[in-house]
């Protein structure tokens, strides 16, 4: 076992990050993330398009929300669409599956009561082959009063058919021509339609696959409007900061930290998380990252991780590191799911929940009451939003961080082995969460001994 001890960079970051764009209100956001036709039991084929239990069905989970302490309700594709709601149809149309526009107006009214805040997902990059500007494309040519939003290949399929860019060899997701004017007048007055209708900001689909010129010109526009939107980009690889700068985002969502996350914890290599939370610690010169240890795209956690104890630990990373934190629905109840690449292969990692928590599985409360007190952790100390993020103690298999700023300091330990450990914690004074034995509480030799696979949040002389 490798083992090394690590200077600690105390106080570091204690001033913050001044950021240029990210509204106030965002530093106090913890998200619960949604897919609604999944969440609701709507057919996602699009077979079926009779309105289900439709977003009401949401609404009444809204109570739950707010009890595992979250704040917002970030919610996947929404708009009618052919499928899974990224092939979208009409922009302006809440999915007849979802309840229609009435159903969101009452959601949003309802999170508000409770002090929820919504962000939309938008799909800009692309569009469904149903969209009424692609069908009219196909059947007019380039004298379509819209052809110019799409995109021709140049060459035709065997029916003769013109050929047009698609997302990601998708052929039933029609690349939008981002160059084009009138496609970003378009989605600005997308974009400008739903914050008027209520909703608190963006998640923008795909915003990897749109050039940063095009968010440039977009978003201002958006602002003007509502300054106090919060617009964020799926980016999933490449320099995040360059993109956040070039494009006027707030900020993108963290693929990278949430990799090393699971891929450290799998691998009992916690190196690899220490040399991600310094890229991430980097970040923040430029921007706070939407960070998350689940989604809808990608396998579950209680799935990906081959010990089901080190779930807790890629929690307490989540609520003690920099970002605005996302909480995957079914996560906090140990949801276990496959993403597998095939029709249909998203289907276990989307399901519906059911009527009411009381027909939720027994043994997942253990997880939503950790799932409880980590996030309220996190809503008591704000500050962690533009924390940074320094290794003080480091071994493969055992970690101490601390995470600072405005002054304050927390030191997290983790202890990912079999057997109990101890860990240094120089300046700790008491266990905020998790639990451990603290020896010579407040001085440099401060130390806590965790038991297997055991963690701590611990308060130090700082705070």
């Amino acid at each position: 076992m490798v083992v090394r001890p690590v200077a600690s960079r105390r106080g570091c970051g204690s001033a913050g990050v001044t950021l240029s764009r990210e509204p106030a209100w965002v530093r106090h956001a913890v998200w619960w993330h949604v897919y609604p036709l999944g969440f609701t039991g709507a057919d996602p084929t699009g077979a079926h398009r009779w309105p289900g239990r439709g977003l009401a069905h949401l609404r009444d989970w809204l109570d739950y929300a707010v009890r595992l302490g979250v704040n917002g309700l970030a919610l996947g594709p929404i708009f009618d669409s052919t499928t899974h709601g990224y092939d979208t149809v009409d922009h302006l149309r809440v999915d007849p599956r979802l309840g229609g526009d009435a159903a969101f107006d009452e959601l949003v009214a309802a999170a508000r009561a409770r002090g929820l805040r919504v962000l939309l997902d938008g799909v800009f990059n692309h569009v469904g082959r149903a969209h009424p500007a692609f069908t009219e494309t196909l059947a007019l040519g380039a004298g379509a009063p819209r052809a110019g939003w799409f995109v021709p290949t140049g060459d035709a399929g065997p029916d003769g058919v013109p050929r047009y860019a698609t997302f990601e060899g998708h052929d039933g997701l029609v690349a939008l021509a981002h160059d084009n004017p009138a496609v970003a007048d378009h989605v600005a007055e997308i974009m400008i339609h739903w914050l008027d209708r209520g909703a608190a900001g963006w998640r923008l689909d795909a915003a990897y696959a749109v050039p940063a010129a095009f968010w440039a010109r977009v978003l201002p526009r958006v602002r003007r409007a509502h300054p106090d939107a919060y617009l964020v980009g799926e980016v999933i690889h490449g320099d995040y900061a360059d993109l956040v700068r070039r494009s006027g985002l707030d900020a993108v969502t963290q693929y990278e930290l949430w990799k090393a996350v699971w891929s450290a914890l799998n691998d009992g290599n916690l190196f690899e998380l220490a040399w991600a939370l310094k890229r991430h610690d980097a970040l923040l010169e430029t921007f706070v990252p939407f960070t998350f240890v689940g989604n809808h795209d990608v396998t579950r956690l209680a799935s990906r991780l081959r010990e089901p104890t080190h779930l807790a630990h890629a929690l307490v990373v989540l609520c003690t590191v920099a970002g605005t934190p996302n909480v995957y629905y079914g996560d906090e109840q140990a949801f276990t799911g496959l993403k597998e690449e095939r029709v249909g292969g998203d289907d276990a990692v989307r399901p519906a929940f059911p009527t009411g928590p009381d027909e939720l599985a027994p043994h997942g409360w253990p997880t939503y009451r950790l799932h409880q007190e980590l996030i309220g952790l996190r809503r008591r100390h704000p500050w962690l939003h533009a924390a940074r993020t320094a290794t003080v103690f480091l071994a493969n298999t055992r970690m101490t961080y601390e995470s600072a700023a405005e002054g304050q300091r927390i030191l997290v330990a983790l202890n990912l082995a079999a057997d109990p450990a101890d860990l240094p914690a120089p300046g700790a004074v008491d266990v905020l969460a998790g639990g451990g034995d603290l020896r010579e509480a407040g001085t440099g030799e401060a130390a806590v001994r965790l038991p297997a696979r055991g963690w701590a949040v611990l308060a130090t002389t700082d705070a």
